[in-house]
């Protein structure tokens, strides 16, 4: 009886042993696993959050591998000469804005010999060509077209041919870095994770061929939008831009003040309009001066006025013509009210009558370039690449205009200035200036930035798709 119990007994305490053991073991596992799920996110397996890690790994690898390659075609002496050479010929035959027929045909001889679809004519003269996928995300990148009615004064082998036109503002000069960047988008079309919509645009220096490309129908499907204009203001190799208001709006006014005419010896009985127009632009300059907070840059200038044909007859009407520019879109409006309040109250007070035009044909009013914080941003870090931190400045906020304001306003977007300032090639002259050259060393940067722009975007959206999944 003793031997069974003392027998029952180790028995016992071996199985104790092997409980505690066992609970030991398992309790170990539990925390194990606890941690496991405590550093993952809900619903994710730690196999799949090292499988994510490695794909993050390599798509890293893999982009930072295409923007070298990318930059390695830009830099290419072919793909170099072959953009100088159609810029040249760009340059030797300017157009102006809505005439633009052989800067398109050149675009498209071009886009043709490199296998790529487009769309012709848009906006009258404009090509939007595509390339990658067809499918969504569509990121489009936009060069303008259009030459100036001034008389080239720059002696040099590719002067314009063409008496009282020439490219002076670069437009030569983007439209071949866009085709550039559409030659090394096109030997890279298979990694192209969507579309790219490539925008030749007409009529920038009118203020309307990005109005017409939109209504066109050059925007559908598109989720990004980059443009870029070479300026003297920064160093060849350095870009600048800035998130949100970046360039002022711009608008222009004509008002016709009605009086009564009559003799000028007795004007108690005609109605003055020379006299209305003549406080009206005197209340004007009032607006920023005593209305405008000084922090808010703004601008009404009155550069025309025109009234009466003899110096003892007081006229029937005189017109009075302008422009005004503000850098938010809310002064923008403002001010444009503003302006019509203050020649209506002169008009009134005066006994007269008027009539306000902001729609000119000539000058349409273009909204400020308002430049999207996260697409500057994807900017700001392909040029880094591209160029080096140093290189890459933030920009001041400009009066200057832009039309690519009107691609702003409908989709996210970002618009560049890439410096091509170069006192040895006499790369130093204010756009419009007779004396405008280019530094054709810029091509392969700009050409660069376009490119790794639009193919970056597309990776990036399509990863950040998937990471959803």
């Amino acid at each position: 009886m003793s031997n069974t119990l003392t027998v029952a007994g180790k028995g016992k305490v071996a199985m104790d042993k092997w409980v505690v053991r066992s609970s030991i073991f398992l309790l170990f596992i539990a925390m194990s696993l606890a941690f496991r799920f405590s550093l993952n996110p809900e619903g994710k397996h730690f196999d799949s959050l090292l499988t994510c890690q490695n794909n993050n790994n390599n798509n890293i690898s893999s982009s930072s591998y295409l923007k070298e390659r990318i930059v390695e075609l830009a830099n290419d002496p072919h793909t170099v000469d072959w953009m100088k050479k159609i810029r040249r010929q760009i340059h030797e035959n300017p157009e102006l804005a809505f005439e633009e027929f052989e800067t398109s045909k050149l675009i498209r001889q071009q886009l043709d010999q490199m296998g790529i679809a487009y769309r012709w004519p848009v906006a009258r003269t404009g090509v939007v060509a595509t390339l990658g996928s067809g499918s969504s995300p569509f990121v489009a990148l936009r060069a303008d077209m259009d030459a100036l009615p001034i008389q080239e004064m720059v002696e040099w082998e590719h002067k314009s041919k063409v008496d009282g036109k020439m490219h002076a503002c670069g437009h030569d000069a983007h439209a071949a870095m866009l085709l550039g960047a559409a030659r090394i988008l096109k030997q890279l079309q298979d990694t192209l994770q969507g579309t790219v919509v490539l925008i030749f645009q007409p009529a920038e220096e009118q203020g309307q061929g990005g109005k017409d490309m939109i209504a066109e129908g050059v925007l559908d499907n598109v989720d990004a939008i980059f443009g870029l204009h070479t300026v003297h203001r920064y160093p060849t190799g350095v870009v600048a831009s800035r998130p949100g208001e970046f360039l002022a709006g711009c608008g222009s006014f004509k008002a016709k003040i009605i009086g009564k005419g009559g003799h000028a010896a007795i004007p108690h009985d005609s109605i003055d309009p020379i006299l209305a127009a003549s406080t009206a632009v005197i209340s004007l300059q009032n607006i920023v001066s005593r209305e405008i907070d000084p922090l808010d840059s703004q601008v009404v200038s009155v550069a025309m006025i025109h009234g009466g044909t003899a110096f003892n007859v007081i006229p029937d009407s005189a017109t009075v013509e302008g422009t005004f520019r503000a850098f938010s879109k809310k002064s923008f409006n403002a001010l444009r009210e503003r302006i019509k309040e203050v020649i209506e109250g002169q008009a009134a007070v005066h006994r007269c009558t008027c009539e306000v035009n902001f729609t000119g044909t000539e000058h349409p009013i273009i909204p400020p370039t308002v430049n999207d914080a996260r697409i500057y941003e994807h900017v700001r870090r392909v040029s880094i690449d591209i160029v080096g931190e140093g290189n890459v400045e933030l920009a001041p906020v400009f009066m200057g205009s832009e039309d690519f304001a009107f691609y702003l306003d409908k989709v996210p977007g970002s618009f560049l200035f890439l410096g091509m300032r170069n006192e040895k090639v006499g790369s130093i002259y204010h756009p419009h200036s007779p004396y405008y050259t280019i530094d054709e060393d810029v091509f392969p940067i700009g050409a660069s930035i376009y490119a790794v722009v639009a193919h970056s975007y597309l990776s990036n959206s399509t990863r950040n798709l998937n990471s959803y999944d």
